[in-house]
């Protein structure tokens, strides 16, 4: 399975982004899918994930972030609002096979 993320961008704070994660291969309705960020400097953290119950949400991102899947078009998303300085990292789709995406960088601008 090969992911593939895309969104990100430069933003001001306070804005939004939508990123989008795009999965080859026909089993993407299996796999529990999330995303996860690496600040500079820091070590990479989970952000939200999205399965078959539901949605979770690290506490840093709750009612900010939603993430989302549509398993028709083999893509999950991660809409970013209310964006902090803070959010800046790259984040990372994977999904629970193991698989994880380049990365797509998002700065947020104070």
């Amino acid at each position: 399975v090969q992911l593939q993320a895309s969104g990100g961008g430069l933003v001001q704070a306070g804005g939004s982004l939508r990123l989008s994660c795009a999965a080859s291969g026909r089993t993407f309705r299996s796999y529990v899918m999330g995303w996860s960020r690496q600040a500079p400097g820091k070590e990479r953290e989970f952000v939200a994930r999205i399965n078959w119950c539901g949605a979770y949400y690290a506490d840093s991102v709750k009612d900010r972030f939603t993430i989302s899947r549509d398993n028709a078009k083999n893509t999950v998303y991660l809409q970013m609002n209310s964006l902090k300085p803070e959010d800046t990292a790259v984040y990372y789709c994977q999904n629970s096979g193991g698989s994880r995406g380049q990365g797509t960088l998002v700065t947020v601008s104070s």
